[in-house]
Order: C-alpha cells, then sequence, then structure tokens
C-alpha cells in the first residue's frame, strides 16, 4: 500500500466510536477490507453490537498468533482535538484510540495484507482482534475458552510501547470480601455486630499478607492494595453490612492461583479467630506474563525494530522493557502460561486513555515495517 493509503486505514478507524462497545462496526469494517485483499475473515458477533474477528494464514508445525482489540476507553471531556475526527497536525494524529490501540491494530491488519499480497506468508499466523480489552476482557475470555490460544506458539500484542519490546508484563487481580454483621442503635453496640470491624481486621493482615513473597526477576515485587471500602448508612446505627475491593498485580513468582489461596487462607482465619463473617469473591483474574529477554525470539524482534526505528531519527532507539499493566495476553496465556508474549506497537504510550489522546504518524509507519519483518523472521 502507498503512504496514504495506510494511513486512510487508521483515520478510519478512529472515526469509528467503539467506546466500550459497538466493535462489530471496526470488525465489519475490517473484515471487509481483508476481503478486497483475498483474506476471509470469520466476524463472532456477540451482546449489545460485540464482536471478535479472528483469521488463520499459511500452514506450518508453529503458529504465531497477532492480536490487538478493537474497543476504546471511553471518550471524557476537554477535548482540543475532535476525537473521532482524525485530524492531522505535523506527525501527530488525533483521537479517542489512536494510540491505545487503534494504530497498533492497522498496522497488524496492513502488514498482514501487505505480506499476503506479496506471497511472503511462510509459516501459520492467527489474526486475533477483540472486543472489550479495556473493560472486562469478554472478548478474550470468549475466544481463550474456545480454545483459540491453545496451540500458540509465540504472541505479539499490538498495545502502543513507541517501538520498545516489553517482554513482560504483571497481571492483574481484582477482588471483592464482604462482611456480614448485625445492626442495632449506636447507643447499644454490644447488642449487634459491626460489619466493619472484619474487614479493618482483613485490612491490617493484608498490609504485610505478602511480604514474603520473593521479588520475580522481571517484575519485581508483587504489588497489592486495598482500594474501595463501602460501610454504614448513617451514624447512629451500626453498619450490618460491609465490603472491601483490592487489586493486586500478580507476577510469574507469584501468580493469580497462589495470590487467590494467600486471601482464602486470611480470610478463613479471620472467621475462625476472630468470628468474623467475610465472604470472599474474585472479580477479575488477568494472568502475568513474562518471556526470556535472552531468547531468540524476544532479541529478534528487538533488533527488527531497533533497525526499522533507525530510519526515523526522531524516534528513540527501541529497547526492551516491563510493565506492570496487563493486556488480552493475560486471558490467552491462562492455560498456557508459559506462552512467549512480546507486546510492540507505536507511540504514544504516555497519552493512552487521556483527552487529545495521539499517535505519531511516522511510529505507526515504522512499526508495520517493523511487523512485516517479525513476522518473517519467526519463520525463518
Amino acid at each position: 500500500m502507498e503512504r496514504d493509503e495506510r494511513v486512510q486505514i487508521l483515520k478510519d478507524l478512529i472515526k469509528i466510536n467503539s467506546a466500550n462497545g459497538n466493535e462489530i462496526e471496526v470488525a465489519n469494517y475490517l473484515k471487509k477490507l481483508f476481503k478486497e485483499h483475498g483474506i476471509e475473515a470469520k466476524s463472532d458477533a456477540f451482546g449489545d453490537k460485540r464482536a471478535n474477528l479472528t483469521f488463520d494464514l499459511g500452514r506450518g508445525d508453529k503458529v504465531l498468533g497477532i492480536t490487538g482489540h478493537m474497543d476504546t476507553v471511553a471518550i471524557g471531556s476537554g477535548w482540543q482535538h475532535d476525537p473521532f475526527a482524525s485530524e492531522i497536525e505535523g506527525d501527530k494524529l488525533y483521537g479517542r484510540g489512536t494510540a491505545d490501540m487503534k494504530s497498533g491494530l492497522a498496522a497488524q491488519v496492513i502488514a498482514l495484507i501487505e505480506l499476503f499480497e506479496a506471497h511472503k506468508i511462510n509459516g501459520h499466523i492467527r489474526f486475533i482482534a477483540t472486543a472489550g480489552e479495556e473493560y472486562g476482557t469478554p472478548g478474550a475470555n470468549r475466544l481463550e475458552k474456545s480454545g483459540i490460544a491453545k496451540d500458540l506458539d509465540a504472541l505479539l500484542v499490538g498495545e502502543p510501547t513507541g517501538g520498545n519490546v516489553v517482554y513482560a508484563h504483571s497481571g492483574s487481580y481484582n477482588y471483592r470480601i464482604t462482611s456480614a454483621g448485625q445492626s442495632v442503635h449506636s447507643s447499644e453496640p454490644e447488642r449487634g455486630v459491626n460489619a466493619l470491624e472484619g474487614l479493618v481486621d482483613y485490612c491490617l493482615v493484608e498490609r504485610a499478607l505478602f511480604d514474603d513473597v520473593k521479588p520475580d526477576p522481571y517484575l519485581g515485587n508483587i504489588k497489592h492494595t486495598v482500594t474501595i471500602f463501602n460501610a454504614g448508612e448513617q451514624v447512629n446505627t451500626i453498619p450490618d453490612k460491609a465490603e472491601l475491593r483490592g487489586n493486586i498485580r500478580p507476577t510469574r513468582v507469584f501468580n493469580n492461583d497462589q495470590v487467590t489461596a494467600r486471601i482464602k487462607e486470611a480470610v478463613e482465619k479471620l472467621n475462625q479467630e476472630q468470628a468474623a463473617k467475610l465472604s470472599f469473591e474474585i472479580l477479575n483474574d488477568w494472568w502475568p506474563v513474562a518471556s526470556d529477554p535472552d531468547s531468540e525470539f524476544v532479541q529478534s524482534v528487538l533488533k527488527d525494530s531497533q533497525e526499522t526505528f533507525a530510519k526515523y531519527p526522531d524516534h528513540p532507539t527501541p529497547e526492551l522493557r516491563t510493565i506492570n499493566g496487563a493486556t488480552d495476553a493475560s486471558v490467552f496465556v491462562k492455560h498456557q502460561q508459559n506462552l512467549p508474549v512480546i507486546v510492540l506497537g507505536p507511540d504514544e504510550w504516555s497519552v493512552a486513555h487521556q483527552v487529545d489522546e495521539y499517535t505519531t504518524i511516522s511510529s505507526y509507519l515504522a512499526i508495520i515495517e517493523t511487523y512485516k519483518q517479525v513476522i518473517q523472521h519467526y519463520f525463518d
């Protein structure tokens, strides 16, 4: 494709409002685009205007997954640029989802089309475009349950990294603990059971709950905190119910199953020793991802990215990185925890989810070429 056509595809995607939904319109656009270039993609519609889009190209013993998500976060207010006008100023293209991650998605699409038309697909590739990555990962969960990732040998995720190669990222684990009590007038608290007390006791335990966990060689220490606490309706009444919510960033050293076991143990101990009435529930369960930074796969991708971005002197030389955020890969590795995964995409991570989100056209064009090199070299 010519430069203008590549940019137009990204602009078309930005003009589709897929904030926390409506991925079906993006899927339909991409399905039509693929068909125009001889590729038959399968749209899997579900829910309210939600859809995944998948296809396989080529053959071979090794299967390389290429994945991106079609949704964006909510629009927000205070934009200086129309979030759906795909306005261009200099090297910057503005709009909701330009960075996270329609630029990466468009680059993947274009790279696959150009390789296919040039008859340079020399292995088995599986394209996976998902719904709802930004909120609950319903699309990735649906696909993972269908077995789409069970035979993958490696996975490339197109989130924005500025050309840097992210070889590891933490999981994200959200949970809720509810406490039951007995409501009475606050003048006679001894006649009731204050639901707050059980949660306060848990918070004190939670502070040191993971102190003995060793740092992960790639992701460092496990991150954990209680972030939401709700109880009581009026000041002169003992609350009979209360709840808290917490977020944890699991690592490969201490994964999601171990986190669950540790919290359950703490809750059961408080219920037995303090006569608390606590109930534990997992809300979201995204797994950590890590690849060996010295592996042939990671080093080959880094070399490809460095060589491509060297042609764009305004961009820093790509490096190896880790991040604390989760991606759809956190779902796809659930039953294949040693799956090699890298996250690689264009600018600009720092403005993802913010007003006046943008990507740079130069990094977008560079990533297209990088993806093409990565795909070809993976099967060499």
